[in-house]
């Protein structure tokens, strides 16, 4: 599973906050491994207490990723298109 986090680093206090959280787990490949389906969640919270507590906001599916020809980043960006955001 690939977990994306996203962190709030202060400038000024030195903080840092954990703010959003998605998980993107492997559903499947194609025999020769170059094709993925992936189940995403992005989880409920603005911080690590909300987040850890593992609550789905939106769900949804990647189907078709071209696994080793893309980088990981175009993953992600599908992955967070496929449950609304970005549009």
């Amino acid at each position: 599973m690939i977990v994306v986090r996203v962190e709030l680093h202060s400038a000024i206090t030195g903080k840092v906050i954990e703010i959003a959280r998605a998980h993107i787990a492997n559903e499947g490949v194609s025999q020769d491994m170059k094709i993925g389906d992936y189940r995403v969640a992005t989880l409920t919270g603005r911080n690590n207490r909300a987040l850890d507590r593992n609550i789905v906001n939106r769900a949804g599916f990647v189907r078709q990723h071209r696994r080793l020809d893309q980088h990981v980043w175009h993953l992600v960006s599908k992955a967070l298109q496929a449950v609304g955001y970005g549009k």
